[in-house]
């Protein structure tokens, strides 16, 4: 695929490419991103990461947000999407594409977190390298907290990424982790001003850039085949589950007995 042919395809997602090195910058009507269930980023970054998996011609990815904010805003009970199973369905087929098309981009990727990070907290967190802004931070607001399993991929992501006990507890509570804790604990690797976050990307990315192009690339298919083989076993499950939760949710019958 040529990157012309996808470029401006994307409303919530600016494509500019120089060199080999594509910047993802995600965004809202130019403000920071504002997800959605049934269309909208939710189904446009499913599709988006498979147009740049499908071209060899990107090396590096660098994904960032707009503004004061990665991805958001916090989702709450009156936002979460009530849906039947046909809507469900069509949440779970974008989910599985947009993890499985994250995870088969074979170009090194880096993330460069602008901020709060409150939805789809593990897409820049799988990034090969992460830096974020001080005032950045992590938090899974869309799940537990509004009466829906931990499903999406956080469900096998997080106890990966911060072990399993920790990762309970991040979800259960809806902790938001700030930056400097998750430097602590290993979930980023750099705190950058944000001013001068994306010119540290680019370093990281130009280094890269001058590795053998089958090494790079190898690389990156190695460092994602043991997440591919988790997402096989785990996302589709956990994706059912939190469908069955949210149908029963939408469904009002919150008094539901559990007989023998």
């Amino acid at each position: 695929m040529r990157f012309e042919e996808y470029r401006d395809r994307y409303e919530n997602v600016k494509m500019e490419r120089s060199d080999g090195i594509l910047q993802l910058t995600f965004h809202t009507e130019d403000g920071p991103l504002r997800w959605g269930h049934i269309g909208g980023a939710h189904a446009e970054f499913a599709q988006a990461f498979a147009d740049v998996a499908r071209d060899s011609a990107n090396r590096v990815v660098i994904m960032t947000g707009t503004g004061d904010a990665f991805s958001g805003p916090p989702a709450s009970e009156a936002s979460f999407p009530r849906s039947t199973p046909e809507e469900w369905d069509i949440i779970r087929r974008n989910g599985m594409t947009l993890t499985m098309s994250l995870l088969d981009i074979d170009a090194m990727v880096i993330s460069a977190v602008n901020g709060p990070a409150s939805r789809h907290p593990e897409i820049p967190l799988l990034a090969d390298i992460v830096l974020a802004a001080p005032e950045a931070s992590f938090q899974d607001s869309a799940h537990f907290p509004n009466r829906t399993t931990p499903g999406d991929g956080v469900n096998f992501f997080f106890p990966l990424l911060m072990g399993y006990n920790r990762a309970r507890y991040f979800l259960l509570t809806n902790q938001v982790i700030g930056a400097d804790e998750a430097l602590r604990l290993g979930l980023v690797n750099e705190i950058v001003p944000r001013d001068q976050l994306l010119v540290r990307a680019h370093e990281h990315a130009e280094a890269l850039m001058r590795q053998n192009p089958l090494t790079l690339r190898y690389t990156r298919l190695m460092f994602t085949q043991p997440l591919k083989k988790m997402a096989l076993d785990l996302l589709g499950h956990g994706l059912a589950l939190e469908g069955l939760a949210a149908v029963h949710e939408s469904s009002g019958d919150v008094g539901f007995r559990w007989d023998s």
